[in-house]
């Protein structure tokens, strides 16, 4: 039995589109012991997958925390792996291979030296998912199945949720508020939803408190969700919503690949044709700025999506 590592840190809208890849290698290499490097945050959502026998945790200490970083190292060197996925490809695990001894295992990624080299001129261009199918057909790995958490599931009776809802997820990274759509522009949409006789169900984090207060300010029947979903319910709530609308955020992952009817709102501060969620009903509008994109175009989306009428 041979023993493969596969590295993927995250995040959340990465790991979603590597679950494509991780069933690959894990179809590939079907009697052999594979192993998931990963952050904290996706140890239980990984493990729930089937693809992996073991789950390692990498805390991603900083460079020069020499101690510790050493201390994974040597972990890494313990386990005598003798195939290496690098999916994270980043300055930090080009690290990993540079201080693996002599015989190093078989790499695939892009570091330099790697035996299965991922090194192509349009490597950069492409998006993710063909981004990685590329990576591992230079491995031998040419059948690579869409991203499919059929697996993340959970029960969500304890929510009571209403017979038909919408999931809005106004958030996203706290540095990057330019790819935020305006919360004014979500408060008129949820409205438009509450007409319709659809729910809309407010999603995020705890730092994403401020946008959905004000959305809730505008549309107070909209049901607030904040810091109440694990990626599990996420999920599950997504595969009976009428349909979702977020902003470029790795919740909006999840949605899509549940096959939840989804519209995904990009700014000018990332490329959907190298980073959009995949599913089977995405639809992708992008503006810039993104504040620029009316409330109005976005309601002719839902009427499309749910059968809403003209006011």
């Amino acid at each position: 039995m041979n023993r493969i590592l596969v590295i993927k840190h995250g995040a959340l809208g990465d790991m979603v589109l590597a679950t494509g890849p991780f069933q690959a290698i894990r179809r590939h290499h079907k009697d052999d012991h594979i192993t998931l490097l990963t952050t904290p945050a996706f140890a239980d959502m990984m493990r729930a997958s089937g693809c992996f026998d073991d789950i390692w945790i990498d805390a991603r200490s900083k460079l020069y925390d020499f101690i510790e970083f050493f201390k994974l190292i040597e972990k890494i060197r313990r386990g005598k792996f003798t195939r290496v996925y690098d999916l994270q490809t980043s300055e930090r695990t080009f690290w990993y291979f540079y201080l693996m001894r002599s015989p190093k295992p078989e790499w695939v990624g892009t570091a330099k030296g790697a035996s299965h080299r991922h090194d192509t001129p349009e490597r950069k261009m492409l998006h993710t998912v063909e981004r990685q199918r590329q990576q591992l057909a230079i491995a031998g790995i040419h059948d690579m199945p869409a991203p499919n958490i059929s697996w993340l599931k959970s029960g969500i009776g304890h929510f009571h949720l209403p017979e038909r809802y919408a999931v809005i997820i106004p958030g996203g990274s706290a540095h990057r508020q330019g790819k935020r759509w305006p919360a004014h522009n979500y408060g008129t949409i949820c409205a438009w939803l509450i007409s319709q006789g659809i729910t809309p169900l407010l999603i995020g984090t705890k730092s994403e408190a401020a946008v959905i207060s004000t959305i809730e300010s505008l549309c107070p029947e909209a049901r607030s969700f904040l810091g109440k979903t694990s990626f599990f319910e996420l999920a599950e709530i997504a595969r009976h919503a009428s349909c979702a609308i977020g902003n470029d955020t790795g919740p909006m992952h999840i949605v899509a690949a549940t096959g939840c009817r989804a519209l995904v709102l990009f700014s000018q501060f990332s490329n959907p044709q190298l980073c959009a969620p995949r599913g089977a009903n995405i639809t992708v509008l992008q503006k810039n700025p993104i504040a620029s994109l009316p409330a109005e175009e976005v309601i002719q989306w839902l009427k499309n999506s749910t059968g809403g009428v003209d006011l």
